[in-house]
Parts: C-alpha cells; sequence; structure tokens
C-alpha cells in the first residue's frame, strides 16, 4: 500500500469513521486514496468548519475528532480550531498536507511551516518524513491527543509520503520524552482531603469541564451528596452535574449566576475538579475565596497552583479519584453546619431563580432560550455559538446529562457553534442536535449551509437576531459609556431567504411560542430548520466587570434582601 492508504487504515484501526476536510493540491494522494475507501469523509466548506466540526463531534461522542486540510493556506485555516481545541482540552487530530521534502524551507507554493506555527497550541506535532512510520505516528498520535489531559495533535504529511509505498505496515508505540500523565490519585493527598472536608462549615465543589471528560459525572453526583456539598460550574463543567437537581447552583463568573457568584466568598472550603480557575471564572483573583482552603484536583499538573493557590493539590484523573473519595466517605455523616448551609442555599436557589418575560416582542433572549430548553429532552444536544446568546444559554438552559452542552469556553471563538453542530450531528445521529447562534458568528460561517443540505443532516438553527455584536455591544452600553462602535451589523442578509437559497426551510419567528412549536415540528419530521429570531437588543445579562470581584454583579436585584418571599422574588 502507499502511504495515503497506510494512513486510512491506521486511523481505522484507531475507530475512526469519520474526517471532517477540504482537499487541496498536497493532499490529492490522499483524497485519490480515500475514493477507494469505505472511511466516511464530510466535505465541509470552510477548514476552519471541519475543525469545529472534529471538535463537536469529539466533544459530544467522546472520541478523537479528525480533520483534514491542504498545505499553507488550507492548515493555517485550521489554527484557530486547534487552539480552541488546545484551550478546552479536546482530542483532536489534524492531518495537513505538506510540500515534498525537498521544498520545505524554500518557499515553494502554498508551503507553511505548520509545525512551527502550531507548536504553541498543540500537545505534539508529528511531520511524516518515512513511508513506514506513518502507522506509528498515527497510533502515537491518538494516544497523546486522548490521554492525560487531552488536546491536539498534528500531523504534517508531505506529498511524497502520501504516494510512497511501505516497506512494512508495523503499529508501535513512539515515545515521546517527558510525556508520562498521572491518572491515579495519591491516596495519602485523598486522605488529608477528607479531613478537611469533615471540618468543613460551608464546603461547595467547582466542577470544570475535566469531570465530563473522564466521565465523572456519576462519582461527583454521589460525592457531593454524601459532603452535603452545594455545586457550582464553570463553563466548560456544564452538565456534569444535573441541573436541575437542588444542590446545582450553575455556572459560576463574570456571566454566571448571582446564587453562585453571591456565595462562593462565603465558602469555607473549595474542592476544584478539573477546572483551570481562568479569569473569567475567579474574578478578581485577590478576592476570590478569602477565607476558604483550597483542594485542587486535576489530571494536568500544570494547572494546579497556577492562578490560585492550593492547600492540597491531587494529580490524577477525576474519575478515579473521585472514587476514592467516595470509597473513603462511606460512613461519613455530614458536619450539621454543612447541612444547614446546603439546605440554606437550595432554598436560595429557588428563592432567586431566573426571571422569564413570556410577554414582551421583540421577544426576550431568555424567554427563546427557556422555550428551546422546553423543546428538547435531557438526550438532546446544543451547541452554541460565542457572545451575549452564549451566555443566556448557560444560564437559562438546564443540562442534566455530560456531552449535551458544546460551546467554546477557553478561547471564545466566533463561529464555532454551528460547525460544531454540524460535527455532534454526524456523531450522534439519533439525539437531536440544535445550534444555538448570534447572527454576527452565525454570518461567520453560514456557507456550512451546503453541508447541512449536502449530507441532509436534520439540524435545528437557531440565529438570536438583534442585529448586533450582542456581547461587545453590552460592554460598550454597561462600561464604555454608551459609545457604541462598529457593533451595529445592519440589516443584511434575509437569513430564512440565505437557508432557502440553500435548500433549507427557514422561519422567521417573532411571538411567544414559536419556538417551542417550530423546534418540536422539526424534531418530529427530523428535517434542517433554520429559525431568525427577532429578539430585543437591550436585554442584557448580568455580569461581573473585568478586574471585579466576582461577587460583584452589575445588573441584578439585591440577592441579599432576605424579607423577600419565594413568590415576590419570583414576581
Amino acid at each position: 500500500m502507499n502511504g495515503g492508504e497506510a494512513i486510512l487504515k491506521a486511523l481505522k484501526e484507531q475507530g475512526v469513521d469519520t474526517i471532517f476536510g477540504y482537499p487541496g493540491g498536497t493532499v490529492i494522494p490522499l483524497y485519490d486514496s480515500l475514493y477507494d475507501d469505505d472511511l466516511r469523509h464530510i466535505l465541509v466548506r470552510h477548514e476552519q468548519c471541519a475543525v469545529h466540526a472534529a471538535e463537536g463531534y469529539a466533544r459530544a461522542s467522546g472520541k478523537v475528532g479528525v480533520c483534514l486540510a491542504t498545505s499553507g493556506p488550507g492548515a493555517t485555516n485550521l489554527i484557530t480550531g486547534i487552539a480552541d481545541a488546545n484551550m478546552d482540552s479536546t482530542p483532536l487530530v489534524a492531518i495537513t498536507g505538506q510540500v515534498n521534502l525537498g521544498a520545505i524551507g524554500n518557499d515553494a507554493f502554498q508551503e507553511a511551516d505548520i509545525i512551527g506555527i502550531s507548536m504553541p497550541i498543540t500537545k505534539h506535532s508529528y511531520q511524516i518524513k518515512s513511508v513506514d512510520s506513518i502507522p506509528s505516528i498515527v497510533k502515537s498520535s491518538f494516544d497523546i491527543a486522548k490521554s492525560g489531559r487531552p488536546g491536539p495533535v498534528v500531523i504534517d504529511f508531505p506529498k511524497e509520503m502520501q504516494e510512497g509505498e511501505l516497506g512494512k505496515y508495523e503499529t508501535t508505540l513512539i515515545e515521546t520524552p517527558g510525556y508520562n500523565p498521572t491518572i491515579e490519585g495519591n491516596i495519602h493527598q485523598v486522605k488529608k482531603a477528607c479531613e478537611l472536608i469533615k471540618q468543613s462549615k460551608n464546603p461547595i465543589i467547582l466542577a470544570g469541564g475535566g469531570v465530563i471528560i473522564s466521565g465523572a459525572n456519576e462519582e461527583l453526583e454521589k460525592f457531593a451528596k454524601t459532603i452535603k456539598a452545594p455545586v457550582v460550574t464553570t463553563l466548560m463543567g456544564k452538565g456534569a452535574v444535573p441541573e436541575d437537581d437542588e444542590y446545582a447552583l450553575g455556572m459560576l463568573g463574570m456571566h454566571g449566576r448571582i446564587i453562585a457568584n453571591k456565595n462562593i466568598n462565603k465558602s469555607d472550603l473549595l474542592i476544584a475538579i478539573g477546572c483551570r480557575f481562568s479569569d473569567r471564572t475567579t474574578g478578581k483573583i485577590d478576592e476570590f475565596i478569602p477565607n476558604a482552603k483550597v483542594i485542587h484536583i486535576d489530571v494536568d499538573p500544570a494547572e494546579i497552583g497556577k492562578n490560585i493557590d492550593v492547600d492540597i493539590p491531587i494529580v490524577g484523573d477525576a474519575l478515579n479519584i473521585l472514587k476514592m473519595f467516595n470509597n473513603n466517605l462511606t460512613k461519613y455523616q455530614p458536619n450539621p453546619n454543612a447541612v444547614k448551609w446546603y439546605d440554606e442555599l437550595k432554598d436560595k436557589k429557588v428563592k432567586f431563580a431566573l426571571k422569564t418575560d413570556y410577554d414582551t416582542n421583540p421577544l426576550m433572549p431568555q424567554t427563546v432560550i427557556k422555550e428551546i430548553s422546553e423543546s428538547l429532552t435531557d438526550d438532546a444536544i446544543v451547541a452554541t455559538d460565542v457572545g451575549l446568546h452564549q451566555m443566556f444559554a448557560a444560564h437559562y438552559l438546564n443540562v442534566n446529562k455530560p456531552r449535551k452542552f458544546i460551546s467554546s469556553g477557553g478561547l471564545g471563538t466566533m463561529g464555532y457553534g454551528f460547525p460544531a453542530a454540524i460535527g455532534a450531528k454526524v456523531a450522534c445521529e439519533d439525539d437531536p442536535v440544535v445550534a444555538i447562534c448570534g447572527d454576527g458568528g452565525f454570518l461567520m460561517v453560514s456557507q456550512e449551509l451546503a453541508t447541512v443540505q449536502t449530507y441532509d443532516l436534520p439540524l435545528i438553527i437557531t440565529i438570536l437576531d438583534n442585529r448586533k455584536l450582542g456581547m461587545v455591544y453590552q460592554w460598550q452600553n454597561l462600561l464604555y459609556n454608551k459609545r457604541l462602535s462598529q457593533t451595529d451589523l445592519g440589516t443584511v442578509p434575509d437569513f430564512v431567504k440565505l437557508a432557502e437559497s440553500y435548500g433549507i426551510n427557514g422561519v422567521n419567528i417573532t411571538k411567544p411560542g414559536e419556538t417551542k412549536e417550530v423546534i418540536k415540528k422539526a424534531i418530529k419530521d427530523n428535517e434542517a430548520i433554520l429559525l431568525n429570531i427577532d429578539i430585543q437588543k437591550d436585554e442584557f445579562l448580568p455580569m461581573v466587570p473585568p478586574g471585579a470581584a466576582v461577587e460583584e454583579v452589575l445588573g441584578e436585584y439585591d440577592f441579599e434582601d432576605e424579607s423577600l418571599t419565594n413568590e415576590d422574588a419570583a414576581k
């Protein structure tokens, strides 16, 4: 076999069933091999959407996503998605074409040093310089991408390596010096942490994306209920615990729920699991959890102590470590003070539930998200773009299972949501998939309507259309004296007509109830549809200003007014 055939065989040995890609000059030999192969290839309409679709596929399925692009501009168009996968710990293998080995460094046509360009944003990179090394490089790439803290790996594939003949097909794991992730936690550290838990009066758990990646959601739920600790999450941790449950307080941070933000600093013990304490989560570091001891569990030792001082570090996989905690707490009786704290926050969660106005026209974004939520079962997958609509979704969409909420967290990539939803739908064909997009982000990737139509993907695309760059518009209004600079998107295009030009049904939504009705029908009919939803442009979310403490929330009612009844608060 030649190199192109070898890489396809090696990919299938790693369980790959789908590649998202776009052909070009230096990958023609590989695409020629693909012509006779049964490996599924999804032809996207832009390389950046190939990598975002591969991310969505990985996030929804738990498998490694794979994308493919040609050299030069094709490879560099993958960079944003590779950086996104790196920030959000998404397992990804990006295969890039490359000019012949002899031409590298000579400024050949469509040459780019993709290894050098991507080095800061990948776990590892390989350039194939021997045809016989292809099977081993593929095996090693997948091992690195999915082990320890997952992330992206680049395989740079010179053209003559695709055409060259293998002398032998042999698969061995290539040793990577210095790479030996710790998976099992230290039992002595776990026992020390258990002693802190027993002493704590106000424990709280912060769950990040690492809980979902490791499949630790059930162990986390058991742990939280055992020690009577409420759970807050990062954006990436949304779905780590059932958000309908009484102990789940929602997202913490700049755009977090007020119940989470106003109580995190009252804790005397923070148990952080699989999170990196980003600035969007902590707010002003000096005023974050001032009186709390910190237990930090993470598979990546570089994250422990990087942003927040830690009292008990525990390096390892979240699933393994939570099992150790639960085994050590089988006979644990919760501290009475912890039970009181737990019950108080449980009541406050009801008292200060998020408000929804169903009568306003244009529609409030929270009304739309609430209708989307009520249209879906717990098995449905929602992928969001980045912006104000993303934060409304994080607030008002209750997610009760892991891998059902997919969003760009660390990099905050506009244009992510729609192609990620495509990848999620390809991965989970039986689950309804909804893309929640802003008009700005959708315009960056709208050409992927062609992909939806070509592959007959019954995807539900919702555009929260305020003709603004909503998040920047909010900041300019609240923090920059309403100096509105370049955030008005104008009146074009007509998104319904745009969808129809691609052969996809489009619907304008202007009234309460219509969103739910259309989505339920689309799920029943199993068809692709685009909903252009006219929303109120001046409806903003509560937020913590940059540099402020996490409890200094702008734009919300007085949380400390304890005289309010639950009924009054709801009004």
